[in-house]
């Protein structure tokens, strides 16, 4: 789309699955764009999806969508094995992609779909909306800025559940058809708020479990990650938690940061407790009065804003790879009995640049 900042955005969307409802209410919530078509596998899918969110037109698939509609933005939100397909598909056409996490399973695939991106000089955008919201912009200024100190350690967990027939539906749960497990599909959420907080990663050492579910890949794992800038993490992921929580918690010299939330964030999940000795420093870190929780909404309207400026992506928006990167090391890391992975090691890798198929520990009864 050419650059004017008045131009309404017209978005397609593929796939009417459970996420495709938070895309079209976004998409609904701003005034400077509209959902403008829809395609499913199932066409009875995609009318349903259409009658619901009041979308004019539905398709049989990709390719006559976008010979029809001609969409400045394609929204995916199907399973990540078609991601790159259809990712290729849109930028031939001329639209910039959003895209569900994780955006690929695997690396290569994504360096695939960045490349024609950048051919079609056009945008691509991962849905990772834990970057969002004002509470993390407030956070994430403050530790870039050193007001806190310098970030020492850190725990990163995605504790969920998700029982049996979560994992009956055809897809999840194996290699070929998901990509991974719960450090792929769940986890990756929150490492990518704590990268984003902290920045570069340097190194990874996981491994991966299968604790109780009937699974192909891992259902927990567990992981020391390093941070270019000196932090150290401790990571945990798990589908069989019962009481679920995603938090992090980052201990910095002045300070301890902490987000307790399950799938997204208010200022109320936030807190910023002062060390001993900085208490009268903590007026200075309180969160500012206006709130906007993260979510989908803040994200896309971040990536049309953008888009009709003509400039990169925002922050909450760029460096798709930043976070499948360390998750790709944490496999790697397991594939090699938890042997350290750096980004160097990672980006040579003879096997887990093209797939995350890795062992994993079984310790279920027999």
């Amino acid at each position: 789309m050419t650059t004017d900042p008045d131009r309404v955005v017209r978005c397609a969307l593929v796939g009417t699955g459970n996420v495709a409802r938070l895309h079209a209410e976004a998409v609904a919530a701003d005034p400077a764009a509209r959902l403008v078509a829809v395609t499913d596998l199932s066409a009875e899918a995609a009318r349903a999806f259409a009658e619901t969110h009041g979308v004019p037109a539905v398709h049989d698939d990709l390719d006559a969508l976008l010979t029809s509609e001609h969409p400045d933005v394609v929204l995916i939100c199907t399973p990540p094995a078609v991601h790159r397909e259809q990712a290729l598909a849109a930028f031939a056409a001329g639209a910039h992609v959003v895209v569900e996490k994780p955006p690929a399973p695997s690396l290569d695939e994504l360096d695939d779909m960045r490349r024609a991106a950048d051919a079609a000089d056009r945008r691509l955008a991962v849905v990772f909306q834990q970057r969002t919201g004002t509470a993390a912009a407030h956070v994430k200024h403050l530790l870039d800025s050193g007001a806190l100190g310098r970030p020492l350690i850190a725990q990163c967990q995605t504790l969920w559940f998700r029982d049996a027939d979560y994992f009956a539906v055809p897809w999840r749960g194996r290699w070929s058809t998901e990509g991974g497990g719960t450090t792929l599909g769940h986890g990756i959420h929150q490492l990518d708020l704590l990268a984003f907080l902290l920045g570069d990663w340097a190194s990874v050492e996981a491994r991966m479990w299968r604790l109780d579910r009937e699974t192909e890949t891992e259902d927990a794992s567990t992981a020391t990650l390093r941070f270019a800038g000196g932090t150290v993490a401790q990571v945990a992921a798990s589908a069989v938690s019962p009481r679920q929580t995603s938090s992090i918690r980052i201990d910095t010299q002045k300070a301890t940061v902490t987000v307790d939330h399950l799938y997204g964030h208010g200022h109320e999940n936030w807190a910023i407790t002062p060390a001993p000795g900085f208490e009268h420093e903590a007026a200075a870190w309180e969160l500012p009065s206006r709130e906007i929780p993260s979510g989908h909404a803040p994200l896309l309207h971040d990536v049309f804003t953008a888009l009709r400026a003509g400039g990169p992506l925002p922050p909450t928006a760029d460096a798709p790879a930043r976070s499948l990167e360390i998750v790709a090391a944490m496999y790697a890391s397991a594939a090699a009995d938890g042997r350290p992975i750096t980004p160097g090691e990672l980006a040579t890798h003879p096997t887990h640049r093209t797939g995350f198929e890795s062992p994993v520990t079984d310790l279920r009864p027999r």
